[in-house]
Parts: C-alpha cells; sequence; structure tokens
C-alpha cells in the first residue's frame, strides 16, 4: 500500500494589480501574494504535506519585473517541501516564459506531460499550456497516453471543465474522460487550476479546483453563485493506494486568505435603510484588506442623503478601496411639492398622487409610493 499528502493551490497570479486599488493599497495587496506562499508553506508542515503543486498562473504574466520574480522565486525557494509548478494561461511556456529562467533548488516547472517522480511509488502528470490559449484539452491529451498503475500519480492541469457559454470550446476538459482515467486507476487525483473558487467537479470526489489562495475578485451578493465565492484556500489532499482500482482520496480545504472583495446591492428608502448599509460597512473586521463595491437604489431624503455621503466619505480611507459600481447606482433625492408639480400629470393619476402625497407625513408606505411614482414618471 502506498500513502502521499499533498497540497494543492493554483492562480496565485504573483505580480496582479487592480485598478481601484492606491498605491498604498497596493502595496498591501502585493505583500499578502508573496505572504500566501509562505501560509502555503506553514499548511505543508502541519499537515506532513510531501510536495506541493500550483495548477497553473503562478505569475500574472510572463513579462514582470527583476523585482516580482526574484522576491517570489525566493519565497518558493524557502518553502520546506518541493514545489511543482504549472505553466497557465497567464503565464504559458511560451519563449519569454518566466519558467524558462527558473533554476531554484526545490522549485520544479512541469514543462511536458512525461511523469515526474517524486517519492517511491508517487508521481506528478503535468498539462502545461504552452501558448496564451489552449486549441485542445490538454488534460487528455496528458491522460491518453498512460496505462492503468499501482502507484500514485497526480494529474495538474489548468483549464475549464464546464462551459461558461454555449460556443464550442475546444480547450474544454473532457470530464467524463477525464473521470473514466480515474475509475481505471491511470490516474488518482486531477488537480486543476483556472477557477479561482474551490471546490469539487465531477462525481469521482478525485477532480478538485484549488482556488486561488488570495482572493483576486469580488463575491457578488446580490447574484446567487456569483462572482468569487470560495476563494483563499488551499486544498490538502491524501492519497492512499493498494491497487490499481482500490484508492481513497480525502480532500481537506484550508483557509490561507487575507484579502475580502464583495460587492453590496441595496434599496435605501429610510433613514434605517441608510443605517443598516453602514452598519454593513463597520462590521468588517479587516479594512485594510477589505475592498467594496457597491450599487445604491431608492429615493432618500436630503437628511438622509447628506449622511448617506457623509458615513461612506468616513468609510471610504480606512478600506483599501470603497467604491460604487455606476451602472447598478439609481439613487434620487425625495421630491418636493414643486418638483410633484412639474411632472405635468393630470386626471386620475393626478388625484391618486395627491392623495398619496397629504398621507405621506403619516404613512411611510405612502411616502415610498410617491417617490416610486416620482422615479418612474422621470424615467418615462
Amino acid at each position: 500500500m502506498t500513502s502521499t499528502t499533498f497540497l494543492h493551490t493554483s492562480d496565485l497570479q504573483l505580480g496582479m494589480t487592480r485598478w481601484f486599488l492606491d498605491d498604498d493599497a497596493q502595496g498591501r495587496f502585493d505583500d499578502a501574494r508573496l505572504r500566501a506562499i509562505d501560509r502555503l508553506g506553514e499548511v505543508a508542515a502541519e499537515r506532513g504535506c510531501a510536495f506541493i503543486v500550483v495548477a497553473g498562473d503562478v505569475f500574472e504574466h510572463n513579462s514582470l519585473s527583476d523585482r516580482v520574480t526574484g522576491r517570489a522565486l525566493e519565497r518558493l525557494r524557502a518553502l520546506p517541501v518541493p514545489v511543482y509548478l504549472l505553466p497557465g494561461n497567464h503565464d504559458p511556456l511560451v519563449a519569454d516564459s518566466v519558467f524558462r529562467r527558473i533554476e531554484v533548488d526545490g522549485v520544479h516547472v512541469l514543462s511536458d506531460s512525461t511523469p515526474v517522480p517524486v517519492s517511491p511509488g508517487v508521481e506528478i502528470v503535468g498539462a502545461p499550456l504552452l501558448a496564451k490559449r489552449a486549441t485542445t484539452d490538454l488534460v487528455r491529451q496528458a491522460l491518453e497516453p498512460l496505462e492503468p498503475t499501482d502507484g500514485i500519480r497526480v494529474l495538474v492541469g489548468h483549464g475549464q471543465a464546464e462551459s461558461r457559454s454555449n460556443e464550442d470550446d475546444l480547450a474544454l476538459i473532457d470530464l467524463a474522460y477525464a473521470e473514466s482515467r480515474v475509475a481505471d486507476g491511470t490516474v488518482d487525483v486531477i488537480a486543476l487550476g483556472d477557477t479561482h473558487s474551490a471546490g469539487q467537479v465531477g462525481t469521482s470526489g478525485c477532480v478538485w479546483f484549488s482556488g486561488a489562495p488570495e482572493t483576486t475578485d469580488f463575491l457578488d451578493h446580490a447574484t446567487a453563485g456569483g462572482g468569487e465565492t470560495n476563494s483563499g484556500n488551499a486544498l490538502v489532499v491524501t492519497v492512499t493506494k493498494s491497487a490499481a482500482t482500490d484508492v481513497t482520496v480525502d480532500v481537506e480545504e484550508v483557509a490561507v486568505g487575507e484579502w475580502t472583495f464583495e460587492a453590496l446591492d441595496r434599496e435605501l428608502l429610510s433613514a434605517e435603510d441608510v443605517t443598516d448599509f453602514l452598519a454593513t460597512l463597520d462590521a468588517y473586521p479587516h479594512k485594510d484588506r477589505t475592498v467594496i463595491k457597491y450599487g445604491l437604489r431608492g429615493t432618500l431624503t436630503m437628511t438622509d442623503t447628506r449622511r448617506l455621503e457623509a458615513g461612506l466619505a468616513e468609510h471610504r480611507p480606512v478600506f483599501a478601496a470603497l467604491f460604487e459600481r455606476e451602472r447598478l447606482t439609481d439613487l434620487h433625492l425625495e421630491p418636493g411639492a414643486e418638483e410633484l408639480a412639474d411632472l405635468g400629470i393630470s386626471g386620475f393619476a393626478a388625484g391618486a398622487l395627491g392623495e398619496l402625497v397629504d398621507a405621506a407625513e403619516a404613512d411611510p408606505t405612502a411616502r415610498d409610493a410617491v417617490n416610486l411614482f416620482f422615479r418612474l414618471s422621470k424615467e418615462a
């Protein structure tokens, strides 16, 4: 029987910049991505991992400064176990690839699909990108020449296993084929990168995206499953194998990320709504490494609008970034008598509006109805 434990991560994208971060916040963001490498090493040591695989997009692109690559390689060199890097779509193994400049002890590049022994009875097979855009299923291409084995074999790939559109994608990973090769003992775990949220795909329990170890995009609370729903993690994978088809795979998700990116969408119709929204901002614990983009809709009084603006101005300097989503923001001042008169309505509609205006001072529902009537009339 053979057993091994390893750490699966991907999409470090070292050297990534974000347009909404100022120089100070970008510096903290850069440092956090380097610290993520340190934390991966700590997790590997704590969980007894024999090696680490990075399933693509180690670097943001191939044209990084010597400072960025030098600091990254110094962190990778310091890892307590060997690390195996797969070129992805951000950092493909082209002529000027950053991987061609790596000569660091303990840091190995999976430059082709030749099985690489990592310990007795354990090997890794890579499916690297050799161009910015794959034109075929590289995972299948790596699997096809292989035969079932009694040893443990980990395939490291980078790409999507489920289509994001109705268009044919020749590079899409054939999940059914991949899992058939898991079933016959050709490969025991398929460790994937590209999707930044950790999760299993397929039904075998052996094909996983690790997600990015540090958050890179927004969790969208307005859309179920929108954005990065489970980033900031790494996977500790333990494989135990006694024969080609007698395999146990256990996967543990471990949090390693420091940053939070969230997209908020709120309807603001009252002072209480403003209070609740500002309280939501207050509740974030580490604002210096939190990015919030917000879309606000509704109608507010001048007093409530000023309070909202003051609250946002107070919060903005303490967040890494706090900014408005302009296309999703539709916030209006509550209309006064002159603005309502300028709508130019008559007949039944004018009578109904007059009754609502009379009741609005004592009835919040009537007030909301007046505001909605005004907004719809203006849009019409």
